[in-house]
């Protein structure tokens, strides 16, 4: 069975509408053309339809097969390329728990629409990823729902027909669930979680989903990366242990602190997490770029075989997390004011209900509302303080020369956001900019980034609303990216 390498998402980080929107918030039947567009033109063979947020289009695989028809009668939904969808978490997100419901029974009515199509039984739509996992009794309730209550009731008795004399076969028989693990505890527990809804099923192998950007966002950019690949670590012991072929996935976004998977860097970020099999595009690597170079990077992930998980001192790595968070924590709560000040001039990119998180801190604070990730990021980056350096002034000359040995990229990474910091930011804390300049003494200053975050920040004392609007926007694509 082919897995994919390269899964395209509808994250809204892009700054440029694609060619084929028909306005610059993407809406349902220019996400059918993006699926179309992401296989057939760049070469992504997945596609991630989100079934949270947004008024939910189960029809998308009819739509595909009828608009498309030509390119799916040579490329088989379901086999060549693959349509996975992500459905809401009934246990966090109870305002759209029976979005869920809907979603899994829309899976046999589109097994049906592609077999007419094929002329041969063909499953277009046969996993689902479960967001915000934490325990494994939440995938086993969609796992178990589905073969219990879409498919089995094919049999229930109608008095003079079964629903499937009446109605037809429901299939396929069964789907996988692919955990996504978000927070803290869900990652250093995923393989453990995993191990437990694996246990009693004949599954000979299983796809796990590790996500980059809300840890960022939740306790910095430093223990997204340690986090992950404590995960990535777990799951190749768990390979070992249980002879069950793991896939991992991880979902990054362009910015430094999403990730840093841009066309651009594709060899940096395999080699920083080498035992991941699929990577995600978000929408700014798709249309921030050219084309051709999109095209590129997308063969050389494809091409570049995983290779064994990188080797951590976990006990080590989680107390410099540890330190580090707890400082980070402090800098997010101090520019929480001015991080939902911008967000609400930061433009939208798809058509959608976005779900406002919620940011954790100890009891003692409370907790405080933020935006989501690619929000959260273009707001920092707008006032001249992107949010890779948060809490950087909290570790030891010690434990940085230790992180280096854990995050290969830091540097690199460092450098790439420490191009679009404002020295000048009255939002800057004088002992981060300090630890910062130590540590990275080599900064190269985007002189026209640093203007347009001047004038951002001289327009929010004004009060100029349409210049702030502008601005982000310009400052953005300078950066290829919006957040």
């Amino acid at each position: 069975m082919m897995i994919p390498r390269c899964m395209s998402t509808q994250h809204p980080d892009n700054v440029n509408p694609p060619f084929f929107a028909s306005s610059p918030l993407l809406s349902g039947e220019d996400e059918i053309k993006e699926a179309y567009y992401v296989f057939s033109h760049l070469g992504c063979d997945e596609q991630m339809w989100d079934c949270e947020g947004k008024e939910v289009d189960n029809y998308v695989v009819k739509k595909l097969l009828a608009n498309y028809k030509s390119f799916f009668q040579e490329n088989i939904l379901g086999k060549d390329y693959r349509l996975t969808l992500r459905v809401p978490n009934p246990t966090v997100e109870r305002e759209e728990a029976k979005i869920l419901l809907e979603t899994l029974e829309s899976i046999p009515r589109s097994y049906d629409t592609a077999t007419l199509f094929y002329d041969m039984e063909v499953a277009p739509v046969f996993e689902v990823i479960l967001p915000m996992t934490s325990s494994s009794a939440s995938l086993n309730r969609i796992y178990n729902y589905y073969k219990k209550f879409v498919v089995e009731k094919q049999n229930f008795s109608l008095g003079d027909v079964t629903i499937k004399e009446w109605i037809g076969e429901f299939k396929p028989q069964s789907i996988n669930v692919i955990p996504l693990f978000e927070d803290y505890n869900g990652m250093l527990s995923a393989s453990t979680i995993t191990r437990e809804y694996l246990d009693g099923k004949d599954i000979h192998h299983q796809r796990v989903f590790l996500a980059r950007s809300d840890p960022a966002m939740n306790y910095g950019m430093i223990s997204a990366v340690i986090l992950n690949k404590i995960a990535l670590q777990d799951f190749e012991e768990l390979e070992k242990e249980t002879g069950i072929r793991i896939y991992p996935i991880i979902g990054m976004g362009s910015a430094p602190f999403r990730g840093n998977l841009k066309p651009s860097n594709v060899n940096n970020v395999m080699k920083e997490y080498p035992s991941t099999y699929t990577f995600t595009l978000q929408s700014s690597f798709k249309y921030d770029h050219p084309p051709r170079e999109v095209i590129k990077a997308v063969d050389r992930l494809k091409s570049k075989k995983p290779n064994k998980a990188q080797e951590i001192d976990v006990e080590v790595a989680l107390e410099v997390m540890e330190k580090y968070c707890r400082e980070y924590r402090r800098q997010v709560l101090k520019l929480t004011d001015i991080i939902n000040r911008i967000a609400k001039y930061v433009p939208k990119r798809r058509k959608r209900k976005l779900h406002i998180g919620l940011f954790g801190y100890s009891r003692s604070i409370g907790k405080v509302s933020l935006p989501r990730a690619i929000t959260f990021t273009a707001a920092l980056y707008s006032i001249g303080v992107p949010p890779e350096i948060l809490g950087f002034n909290a570790l030891s000359d010690k434990e940085i020369e230790h992180l280096h040995e854990i995050y290969i990229n830091l540097e690199r990474d460092m450098l790439d956001a420490l191009r679009y910091l404002n020295p000048h930011s009255p939002y800057l804390e004088d002992e981060l900019y300090w630890k910062i300049k130590e540590h990275f003494p080599d900064i190269e200053y985007d002189r026209k980034h640093k203007k347009l975050v001047d004038d951002i920040n001289k327009s929010l004392s004004l009060g100029q609303i349409r210049v702030i609007q502008t601005r982000i926007l310009e400052a953005a694509s300078l950066r290829r990216f919006l957040g």
